[in-house]
């Protein structure tokens, strides 16, 4: 069970670093987390993928006011997405034919959705972004208004830097809710029977 839980985990976050490049090839706009990487890389010259990096290391930092805990997930994360996304980067050049382009962005959304499916079924941690998300929802503060208020202010500092923002930032917006509704069930792994009676109720 342990190791079917890793390879779903590790397969997962290089799922979601190379979907999220096939988005960011399409150049029709970034999600919200990457328009900022990819404007940091564009004033920095260090690689999008390297900031995917940085910046969840920077994100877990947060964690320490707010106590929350990382597991392996958390801290495979930080350091598999990011270099999944830079290597696929730099292998393959952005799409100029329209038709393309739609077809890297459609199919990033998808796979990015049943990427977060994986990692989040694996039961190994939540990502940085999103363990700071609950961590100030447990603070008492509505979960919803704290996730758009953080990709909100990451889209515009992002848009500022100069990353791409689009109509590809507007469907990744719609679209990965549902998406993660239908694959994160699919793909959680339930608990032994041993791991759940050591559970309290």
């Amino acid at each position: 069970m342990l190791a079917r839980r890793l390879v779903q985990l590790y397969a997962g976050l290089a799922l979601y670093g190379a979907s999220a490049s096939l988005t960011i090839l399409s150049a029709l706009g970034n999600d919200p987390w990457d328009v900022l990487h990819q404007g940091l890389s564009r004033q920095t010259g260090i690689g999008t993928g390297v900031w995917v990096c940085i910046a969840g290391a920077l994100v877990m930092l947060l964690w320490i006011p707010l106590r929350q805990r990382p597991g392996i997930g958390t801290l495979s994360n930080v350091v598999v997405v990011g270099v999944v996304m830079e290597l696929c980067l730099r292998a393959f050049d952005p799409a100029s034919d329209p038709a393309a382009r739609w077809t890297l962005l459609i199919t990033g959304v998808v796979l990015n959705g049943v990427a977060t499916g994986l990692y989040i079924g694996a039961r190994f941690g939540p990502g940085p972004r999103d363990g700071l998300m609950t961590g100030l929802a447990a603070r008492g503060m509505s979960l919803r208004a704290v996730r758009t208020g953080i990709e909100v202010t990451v889209l515009a500092a992002g848009i500022a830097l100069g990353g791409t923002a689009g109509i590809g930032t507007v469907i990744y917006a719609l679209a990965i809710g549902p998406l993660a509704h239908v694959f994160v069930p699919a793909f959680t792994v339930a608990p032994t029977r041993a791991a759940a009676a050591a559970t309290p109720a």
